[in-house]
């Protein structure tokens, strides 16, 4: 395992080096551009990507590195570890003067996360996790949501269906990983999402959710890997464990209709 320290230092400058460009309730003092429809990115995405990618990948040889705003090498997959990157989740956020947004790292031994840091400069909040002892959010213990009843399940969103609306909806941030750190720590109960994803959305905030007991699963509860040669898993739950299975329920039908 590289120095966790220094890789919690290396989030805390990349953080850092982003707030200095966001302005609340503006657009940022950098450049902004799609990359395709829909889907932007800025000067400082690209900033915060060379920054990590210099800081973590002198902590150890022979981690591979995959993140977003980097094309991925295929050299990558003869690496048992892996860096999982996104230098600015919520990029939306970032862009539109708002607070959430973070810097997501995780580091994946084989198929699984073992360690996990995000930060959010903005709020202030440093999330961090190992494999089997735990989540902090600023040094203090994480638990999780232990809801049991679906129904009344609060849910980050911006709106929803008629058919959900017996949850009760709370903040979103755009940030998905920050949305399942809600989960973490007992602000929310239930994420969900109905459409393919890259594993550096949600890397480090899986290990967040988990360690601190929620369970992460896709769309379907499917097991979701890691170090895949394809980075790409279909949805996500997120939640207390004591709704998991009816989330997967109440999501199987719109899963099957996107699937064929």
């Amino acid at each position: 395992m590289p120095d966790r320290d220094a890789a919690i230092n290396a989030v805390r400058e990349a953080g850092d080096l982003a707030l200095g460009a966001w302005r609340e309730g503006l657009a940022p003092a950098t450049k902004v551009w799609e990359k395709s429809k829909g889907n932007p990115v800025c000067d400082i995405d690209l900033a915060v990507d060379a920054l990590l990618k210099k800081r973590l990948g002198a902590l150890a040889p022979n981690v591979g590195w995959l993140s977003e705003e980097t094309a991925d090498n295929p050299d990558r997959h003869s690496m048992s570890r892996q860096w999982l990157v996104d230098p600015i989740d919520g990029t939306r956020d970032y862009i539109r003067g708002r607070s959430g947004w973070c810097v997501s790292v995780a580091l994946a031994e084989a198929s699984e996360i073992v360690f996990a840091a995000m930060y959010a400069p903005v709020t202030k909040q440093l999330w961090v996790a190992h494999k089997g002892e735990g989540t902090t959010c600023n040094g203090k213990r994480l638990f999780a949501s232990t809801r049991e009843e679906f129904s009344g399940a609060r849910v980050p969103t911006d709106a929803l269906p008629k058919v959900d609306r017996d949850l009760e909806m709370v903040h979103k941030p755009n940030s998905i990983a920050m949305r399942m750190t809600m989960v973490a720590c007992d602000r929310a109960d239930l994420i969900a999402a109905l459409r393919w994803g890259h594993e550096w959305d949600i890397a480090a905030a899986h290990l967040i959710a988990e360690e601190a007991g929620a369970v992460v699963t896709d769309a379907t509860g499917g097991t979701i890997y890691y170090n895949k040669p394809k980075p790409l898993d279909f949805g996500l739950i997120c939640c207390a464990p004591g709704i998991h299975d009816a989330a997967v329920d109440r999501l199987k039908g719109r899963a099957e209709a996107i699937l064929g």
